[in-house]
């Protein structure tokens, strides 16, 4: 097997002359024009440094999610908060406690802390004086 194997290479190789020029390696249908080379490493270098720079500028953003950004926002009480009852934040029931006194259902307060699943409120109007 291995000698035929070896028969249809030496074939091949001796008589290369006699392959269509289509096929040979070297020929101008095989060639690569240079400035398409230039334009396509071009195109490669500005994607990976566009990459670079917008995943740096990413890495240096701030969390604009979860818990960090509930603080400040407003929320609606719909259970009394008597120092514990249920606000709606941003459509998510959450448990809240109340820093200062009572808040009624339908009033709005404002988150001041987060913790676990709990947040700190107090009444919108005592946030603004």
């Amino acid at each position: 097997m291995l000698e035929n194997l070896f028969e249809f290479f030496n074939y091949w190789f001796t008589n290369l002359n006699s392959i269509p020029s289509l096929f040979k390696i070297g020929t101008s249908w095989f060639q690569i024009p240079p400035w398409l080379i230039v334009l396509i490493a071009i195109a490669t270098a500005a994607f990976f440094v566009i990459a670079i720079i917008w995943g740096i500028q990413a890495h240096h953003r701030q969390v604009s999610s979860g818990r960090e950004d509930l603080i400040g926002k407003t929320a609606e009480v719909k259970t009394v908060i008597n120092p514990e009852g249920m606000v709606l934040i941003q459509g998510e029931l959450w448990t809240a406690i109340s820093e200062e006194g009572q808040a009624e259902p339908g009033d709005e307060v404002v988150i001041t802390k987060v913790d676990r699943l709990k947040v700190w409120v107090t009444k919108s109007n005592e946030v603004n004086r």
